[in-house]
């Protein structure tokens, strides 16, 4: 993912805080010689202090084999996205329909090594981290091994934890731009109100107030590649 000096997060913060609220994505893993990678949607609890992620799938899943025989995975998130025409970013000496389209989203992407997990008092201590993470509010029975009533269906899942090496997070929202043209941006957003606007707008703004225009080389975890 390539990420210029503008996109980079403000800080770890940024990029944290953004993936403990998007919690689904998608975990590639390299096929065989030969063979595309695998793709899994899913849903994971990321946990910034233990620097990991965890998850679990159907035991039938054809992807055990690959992560078995091939670790290393990335678990990539994207979100808050939306389409920018390219009126709206041509500045203020450029005619209207020299403007570049373009388009903003936020990503993350952790570079993991994945540890399948088996053990059914261990798998039972993640599922129950995720479900506290998925409802905190609570309304299930406990995740115990053994018991009633999910104890007898966790032979039927194995579990996933995904230690985390390395994070590639982007917020192209614009940086790159002149002030008055984020301006000019971030009205028309609001005019137009539709899918993902308004989160897009969020970000822009946030990013603008906190002086994300200028380059911040070497800022937060980022890799450039």
């Amino acid at each position: 993912m390539l990420i210029h000096p503008w996109d980079a997060p403000t800080d770890d913060a940024e990029w944290q805080e953004w993936l403990t609220a998007h919690d689904f994505g998608q975990l590639a893993v390299n096929g065989s010689p030969g063979e595309p990678p695998w793709v899994q949607p899913l849903h994971f609890a990321y946990d910034p202090a233990r620097r990991e992620a965890v998850a679990h799938l159907a035991r039938p899943n054809p992807i055990w084999p690959a992560l078995q025989e091939r670790p290393t995975a990335l678990l990539s998130v994207v979100d808050d996205y939306t389409f920018i025409p390219g009126p709206w970013q041509a500045e203020e000496d450029t005619p209207p329909e020299h403007g570049v389209p373009t388009s903003f989203y936020a990503a993350v992407q952790l570079v993991c090594t994945a540890h399948i997990v088996d053990d059914p008092e261990v798998k039972a201590e993640l599922l129950q981290r995720q479900t506290t993470h998925f409802q905190p509010e609570g309304g299930s029975a406990p995740v115990v091994a053994g018991q009633a009533p999910y104890g007898r269906l966790l032979s039927g899942i194995r579990g996933l934890r995904l230690e985390v090496h390395e994070v590639r997070a982007k917020f192209k929202y614009g940086g790159k731009r002149s002030e008055s043209v984020q301006h000019r941006i971030s009205d028309r957003l609001a005019e137009r109100d539709g899918p993902g606007d308004a989160a897009a707008r969020r970000h822009q703004q946030r990013r603008l107030a906190a002086g994300a225009l200028t380059s911040r080389p070497g800022n937060g975890p980022a890799a450039r590649t």
